[in-house]
């Protein structure tokens, strides 16, 4: 199993404090049948800024760490950038980290509230370069959520969306869940992540998430979401259906 999306660095942004909590999240990683995590931070949000170098030292670190306390679970350098205007541009290659430095997928992060009015262009932009934007836990936007048209036509102009594991198992509430069900009802996300940030308050979930993706839409799902992790870190081509449109409901918000 492979998780892209987790918050192992220590110290860099809201994820673990300190190394004893990342041994923690590395042994419950285990415990969970995950074998590679792509350590994602937050980058350009709020105070905290992760550029390419110090996650790519940070993630060594990590796997040394990890093959001295026997932790058999393998870090990969990525990064979650919240969403800004130059992110297609040269200047922004050495700072930004495409998943597991492959040059193929990026993580995107929209504000909580919005969507900005530059992503569809800024998407097109990132594509013509040969990246994929990943929307990382489009059910958790307030805009997505009130018009999921919106999600629908940046996926079916190229970019691609990850749910988090704690929403599809309603840890999120119910109507986050019921959007995330409808999201893989509809062809509109392709990949399943933890965005772990702890062993307590945000844990892993995924083998939970799994299973509830089986029992609700069957075991060639959980397979090509399972694939879909394994092709992005490979920097290889994911499975994909056509998305469809999610009929609008007037919502009284997530929050």
């Amino acid at each position: 199993m492979i998780d892209i999306h987790c918050h192992l660095i220590p110290g860099v942004d809201d994820g673990p404090e300190n190394e004893e909590m990342v041994l923690s999240m590395g042994r419950e990683a285990m415990k969970e049948g995950i074998t590679h995590i792509v350590a994602t931070p937050h980058h350009r949000n709020r105070a905290w800024d992760n550029p390419k170098a110090s996650v790519v030292k940070n993630v060594e670190l990590i796997n040394e760490l990890f093959a001295i306390e026997n932790i058999n679970v393998i870090v990969l350098p990525g990064q979650e950038p919240r969403i800004f205007g130059e992110m297609a541009l040269p200047e922004s290659e050495e700072e930004l980290v495409t998943v597991n430095e492959t040059g193929s997928y990026i993580l995107v992060e929209f504000p909580t509230q919005n969507v900005p009015r530059y992503a569809e262009q800024l998407f097109f932009d990132l594509q013509v370069k040969g990246i994929t934007p990943i929307i990382v836990h489009p059910e958790r936007n307030q805009e997505i959520f009130d018009h999921p048209e919106v999600l629908y036509n940046l996926v079916k102009n190229g970019a691609l969306s990850q749910i988090t594991a704690a929403s599809l198992i309603g840890k999120n509430g119910k109507k986050v869940k019921k959007l995330t069900m409808q999201m893989v009802e509809h062809g509109l996300t392709h990949v399943l992540a933890s965005d772990s940030h702890n062993t307590t308050k945000r844990p892993f979930y995924m083998r939970e998430a799994y299973l509830e993706l089986e029992k609700s839409f069957g075991g060639e799902t959980v397979y090509l979401f399972q694939e879909n992790a394994e092709l992005i870190v490979d920097g290889k081509m994911v499975n994909r259906e056509e998305p469809n449109r999610i009929r609008e409901k007037k919502f009284l918000g997530i929050f």
